[in-house]
């Protein structure tokens, strides 16, 4: 599965703002694996400001090593963590 840092890696040295075709395109000129062209080749045919913005909008997940099971005790978890320095105020 294409990661965060694959999709950015690949995406490096393209000129944003960019269209769905530049960045496919601009991945294989890079030698990008199949799955991060085929991560980038279910975009929406939209243009995209960043590499951020076309990571987001493939549904690659910006922090795999949190598992399914973290992630729904993170959302059952009522109070939201504060700062230490924040604890005070």
């Amino acid at each position: 599965m294409a990661s965060y840092a694959d999709v950015l890696q690949y995406l490096s040295s393209l000129d944003y703002p960019a269209g769905k075709d530049d960045v496919v395109r601009e991945a294989e000129r890079e030698g990008a694996p199949p799955d991060v062209l085929k991560a980038l080749r279910a975009l929406p045919p939209v243009d995209y400001a960043n590499g951020n913005e076309v990571a987001r909008s493939a549904h690659i997940d910006a922090a795999p090593e949190v598992g399914p099971s973290q992630r729904a005790a993170q959302a059952r978890e009522r109070h939201q963590r504060v700062s230490q320095h924040l604890r005070g105020i």
